[in-house]
């Protein structure tokens, strides 16, 4: 289905603006639809008499009253006349009998959607009559703020500005609601509002008590509820305020304040409360359990790093040349896997930047390289983003090729280049290393080769990552080895 921008681009000529007051309403109109206990329909004019269905919000308060998706219907004046009638004379529709919609009675009503002084769309408020409702307090003052709310449509002052992305995790009516008067003090607290405030410490009834001081008092932090008892404040002059969260006594509740101006002068607010305790709590448990992460990864890093700091130590002591050598390939593959870890042990994911890694390995390798060796180590494109699962793998094989290259790719100290390039297409990385130094011996065989080097790089490709590898002679001399790695995540 097109959403509310591609059918507005479509069927009319709404300027820009107009489009991101549309989207405003929708973003917050579930509050009106919960408070009227109706379905909300928003109409935009495509032609003489002609109206097109561009969004649609239901209550969780009713049952609804269509059964299917209207967004994408098509009406006419002659069938939906509420529409005409309010787009011609600019006011709330409200005197129609009821009427027949699915199989259900349903009352139609339309309200004038104004922004900088034009009407530019039509909001049809749609009530389910089939279910009974025995009118209460909470059912009359949902009734009583949701008339204001229309009003303020009508009249282009709501949706109220707010910082983008405000009422993303806002609370909704069913979460908490209370109604201030123009002075501050409560009118009404919804049962699930009470049980909020009950568990931040609230004792006794709020009703007639000033929210300010209410919120004020009940923090633990005093600047926390010196910024929500503002947040009331500016809501109560007709401002639009950010969220605010408070925390008391263990417990956590977002405050969402909203100014009630119908006639364009401010009345009173509305307060959304929605109790996060156990939200937050999972946060916390989260954030600590990241924590313990990376901690690990840091105790891992400092473990190979001295592995790698003893095996350094034992190369000097010995005398055989082919020791010394093991001993130092070990070295080097050791502090390649210590990499990762020293990277992760900062992330606050189990994802790495992994061209900063890559960087450190080139500069690893040209320091373990002969004194004499000329050789120049770089790289070409970006590897980007790669999970943990792919990063510890692919920097052995990466540091194996690398060291074959300097070592066998240009012996008695001869000059050459050694190229890393990265090309990361959707779910495949390629990365090819190239050399211009010696070539391959004759008749060699990647899987036939009895270098540890080489066996641990087939391994890690092939077993580890689920990639492949080529080795061949490149174009005008030198080595290429090719590596082919999925970047999705391997299925058991």
């Amino acid at each position: 289905m097109s959403t509310l921008t591609d059918l507005v681009a479509r069927h009319t000529d709404l300027q820009p603006g107009d489009v991101d007051h549309l989207h405003r309403l929708a973003g917050d109109w579930h509050l009106l639809s919960d408070m009227s206990f109706a379905d909300l329909l928003m109409w935009v004019n495509t032609g003489p008499d002609t109206y097109l269905c561009v969004a649609q919000v239901r209550p969780t308060t009713a049952p609804t009253t269509y059964t299917a998706d209207q967004v994408g219907r098509s009406a006419t004046a002659a069938e939906l006349p509420q529409l005409a009638v309010t787009v011609k004379e600019g006011r709330i529709w409200r005197e129609g009998d009821p009427v027949w919609q699915d199989e259900v009675p349903a009352r139609h009503e339309a309200v004038p959607v104004r922004c900088d002084g034009r009407i530019i769309a039509v909001m049809g408020r749609d009530t389910n009559l089939a279910a009974v409702r025995v009118p209460s307090h909470l059912e009359m003052s949902y009734l009583e703020i949701a008339g204001y709310f229309c009003q303020m449509i009508a009249n282009g002052t709501f949706p109220v500005s707010a910082p983008p992305g405000e009422t993303t995790d806002a609370p909704r009516v069913g979460d908490g609601m209370l109604r201030l008067r123009s002075d501050g003090r409560v009118v009404f607290a919804s049962p699930n509002a009470l049980s909020a405030f009950r568990r931040l410490g609230v004792l006794g009834d709020m009703h007639d008590r000033p929210m300010s001081d209410i919120v004020h008092r009940l923090a633990d932090d005093p600047l926390a509820g010196g910024e929500a008892a503002e947040v009331v404040k500016a809501a109560l002059e007709g401002q639009a305020p950010t969220m605010v969260e408070l925390e008391a006594r263990g417990a956590a509740v977002v405050l969402r304040a909203l100014p009630l101006l119908p006639q364009g002068e401010p009345i009173g607010a509305m307060v959304l409360v929605r109790d996060v305790t156990e939200v937050r709590t999972r946060d916390r448990q989260l954030l600590s359990k990241d924590a313990t992460i990376r901690e690990i990864h840091h105790r891992v890093k400092n473990n190979l790093q001295t592995v790698a700091a003893l095996l350094r130590l034992q190369a000097r002591r010995v005398d055989s040349p082919q020791a010394r050598a093991a001993l130092t390939e070990s070295v080097r593959r050791v502090s390649s896997i210590a990499l990762v870890h020293e990277t992760l042990s900062g992330s606050v994911d189990e994802t790495i930047e992994f061209d900063g890694i890559m960087d450190r390995v080139v500069d690893m390798i040209g320091d373990l390289t002969a004194p004499e060796s000329r050789v120049r180590v770089r790289r070409e494109g970006t590897f980007g983003v790669l999970t943990s699962q792919v990063a510890t793998p692919l920097v052995m094989v990466l540091a194996e090729l690398l060291q074959n290259a300097v070592e066998h790719g240009f012996p008695g100290g001869r000059s050459g280049e050694v190229l890393v390039l990265a090309q990361p297409t959707g779910d495949l990385l390629r990365v090819t290393v190239r050399d211009n130094g010696a070539g391959l011996p004759s008749g060699f065989s990647l899987d036939e080769s009895d270098r540890l080097g080489l066996q641990i790089v087939r391994t890690l490709v092939g077993a580890e990552m689920g990639g492949a590898i080529a080795v061949r002679e490149a174009e005008g001399g030198g080595t290429q080895a090719r590596l082919w790695i999925p970047l999705r995540p391997r299925t058991a």
